[in-house]
């Protein structure tokens, strides 16, 4: 008789002597085993007879809270495409797709298929200086020019410029695209944003480009407006409107950006919120 046919014997004979006695209770102490042992081997005998009695293979059930293969793929997509953090992940799948998952189900799948760590060098950046941030939309806006190329339908390239405005407070973006790159350009997009942003404009911060010279910095401060020249050499004083043209390459911005200095909010949410 092999292992398993005594185990089966075994369990038979605890059977038989508690439908003998007629007390369950006395035949588990008995035999020293617990009563949900003893009806879990009763129902599976009455169900199968002998053969239940035999101990079962193990099966892997499926986890109420296993993520699916499709939710799986979007997560590795954002991973690897946009090298995105668990947590901008989770504001993605949320905002995007109308899926709530934790970060921390996002951080183990990222492990199971071995991306949880980000090539070298992608998403590192040199920190110049100590990150500020106002809390009054309008108080500082960052203004830069952005170079772009395009191909025509003759396949020759074409030159635009991309004059973009940021709110420090609450990462609110203007932007328009010009032919030339030049102080008068440079002053018009001035009173565009000026009439596009819901709020007071108290101060522009640019770098010394030649866009942004004598006739520009007048006309900002006719406005009623302060006009700072950020220090020569340091991008990082105009960090913001920098940033968001990088992000420019992978997505749009105001409406739609989980942005992370609000916790996944886009800007227009953090504008609507401080302008209450």
């Amino acid at each position: 008789m092999n292992e398993e046919q005594r185990l089966v014997q075994k369990r038979l004979r605890v059977l038989e002597h508690a439908e003998k006695t007629g007390n369950v209770r006395k035949t588990c102490r008995y035999f020293g085993i617990g009563r949900s042992s003893f009806y879990r081997w009763k129902r599976a005998f009455e169900r199968e007879g002998e053969p239940g009695l035999v101990n079962k293979p193990r099966v892997a059930r499926h986890h109420p809270n296993q993520l699916s293969r499709e939710v799986v793929e979007r997560i590795l997509l954002l991973r690897k495409k946009y090298h995105l953090g668990p947590i901008r992940i989770v504001w993605y799948m949320a905002r995007y797709h109308g899926i709530k998952i934790s970060d921390a189900s996002v951080y183990r799948t990222l492990c199971r298929h071995g991306v949880n760590r980000l090539p070298r060098n992608v998403g590192l950046r040199k920190i110049h200086t100590k990150r500020y941030q106002k809390q009054v939309p309008g108080h500082q806006i960052q203004v830069d020019v952005k170079f772009l190329k395009f191909i025509d339908k003759s396949k020759r390239v074409v030159k635009r410029y991309q004059y973009t405005a940021i709110d420090d407070a609450t990462r609110v973006r203007a932007l328009k695209i010009y032919a030339r790159h030049n102080q008068k350009n440079a002053c018009e997009f001035i009173d565009y944003i000026i009439e596009k942003f819901p709020f007071r404009i108290r101060e522009i911060r640019t770098d010394r480009g030649h866009e942004f010279q004598a006739k520009f910095h007048w006309h900002v401060e006719d406005q009623g407006i302060r006009h700072v020249y950020i220090k020569p050499r340091s991008p990082q004083l105009n960090g913001k409107v920098e940033r968001s043209h990088r992000s420019d390459q992978e997505e749009f911005y105001n409406f739609s950006r989980p942005h992370g200095a609000f916790g996944g909010q886009a800007p227009y949410e953090i504008l609507r919120e401080r302008l209450q």
